[in-house]
């Protein structure tokens, strides 16, 4: 009895001691600006902020805001993606395994401290906490602010101005070994050179299984094309705001980051029933496709999509109960991917696709047009 307990004790004792601290430091932060479309750009900046900080990144869970529930779901990162493809890049850790064996070793109680550029909302600290979502995810993981640090002028573009050494010089792992921010340390939409970081984006297993269970049980023999459609009430709200905002949310993954390709139109924000239609038959026509898989976020336009290829015989389906990732998955792997230009779900799909060198097209786009700025986008 008495080796039994001391057997136990040892392992229990190794177990904790067996903890890999990161003497660079870790990052820690809240995905707390819109839906996963928004949170997957945020995250791609992040991961390449702490490679470049050389810090280990606690990824966070992914905030999701579901019918009848007050508050923000915390849904642990590896639920949707595997771990191991990101350490082929960096360091990381869920933040679930840093807060539970990590966070008492290097961020003690009372010296949890959170990083904003200034301060937010009223008072003069960053209360990191305030609102839905931040407070929700914080306080999944226990965790309460008793200082503030303003980190501005710095920024996050850590590909200029030799950004990464002036985090580093301004706040050195010794001295702060945790940086936890309110917000992702990355911009929206995703940066350009950090799009190539989607290949590190690899889906788990579960959702994996979903997808391709789906493809090969509902979906006809043959090629098919894959489109996304956002029609619902806040998606019109949102196209309203185009002639003030000519780069919303993602435009840049058609339009440039300076608009060297256009300019975003009402048509490739919310395309008609009529341009829809066209799109999706001159698509099945040049692939060959058996059958147009949709996925939206409000109307799937089943019937109408299904009367107007009728005669070509082709099918239109949608998951009986659809989950945006399995979503995702399936149209990553559609033969032909027709998404909004302005929609970071789509732009989602879009890297996911151009990491497996896989065909896309937006709706209403390119406009018809001539010269340069079409040579250079063909080139693209």
């Amino acid at each position: 009895m008495y080796l039994k307990l001391l057997i136990s004790i040892f392992f229990a004792v190794s177990e904790f001691a067996a903890v890999e601290i990161d003497t660079n430091g870790y990052i820690l932060y809240c995905p707390c600006m819109g839906r996963f479309g928004n949170q997957a750009d945020h995250f791609l900046g992040s991961l390449a902020f702490a490679k470049s900080l050389n810090r280990t990144l606690a990824l966070p869970p992914w905030v999701e805001y579901r019918f009848g529930e007050p508050k923000s779901v915390q849904v642990p990162f590896t639920h949707y993606f595997e771990l191991e493809s990101l350490l082929e890049f960096h360091r990381v850790v869920t933040m679930e395994e840093f807060m539970e064996r990590i966070a008492p070793k290097v961020w003690p109680l009372e010296e949890r401290t959170a990083f904003c550029y200034m301060a937010r909302g009223q008072g003069t600290n960053c209360n990191a906490k305030e609102g839905n979502p931040f407070g929700p995810f914080w306080d999944t993981f226990n965790v309460d602010f008793v200082h503030s640090e303003f980190y501005g002028p710095l920024n996050y573009d850590i590909h200029h101005q030799d950004m990464a050494r002036k985090w580093n010089n301004k706040y050195p792992p010794e001295k702060s070994p945790v940086l936890a921010f309110t917000g992702a340390p990355a911009s929206f939409p995703v940066q350009q050179e950090n799009r190539d970081l989607q290949k590190f984006l690899v889906w788990s297993q579960r959702i994996v299984n979903r997808a391709i269970n789906f493809i090969r049980n509902v979906l006809p023999i043959g090629s098919f094309v894959g489109i996304h459609l956002r029609n619902g009430v806040d998606w019109t709200r949102a196209c309203e705001h185009l002639d003030h905002s000519p780069n919303l949310f993602s435009a840049p993954q058609c339009l440039g980051y300076r608009n060297e390709f256009g300019i975003a139109s009402q048509e490739m924000c919310f395309p008609s029933h009529d341009a829809i239609a066209k799109q999706v038959k001159l698509a099945v026509k040049e692939y060959h496709a058996k059958s147009v898989f949709v996925s939206s976020d409000n109307d799937h336009l089943i019937p109408f999509l299904t009367k107007v290829l009728k005669r070509m015989e082709v099918a239109v389906h949608k998951l009986a109960n659809p989950e945006p990732h399995v979503d995702l998955a399936i149209l990553g792997r559609a033969n032909y991917f027709i998404g909004n230009c302005i929609s970071s779900f789509t732009a989602f799909a879009k890297r996911d696709r151009d990491m497996n060198g896989l065909p896309s097209g937006f709706w209403g786009f390119p406009p018809n047009r001539t010269g340069a700025a079409k040579q250079k986008h063909e080139e693209l």
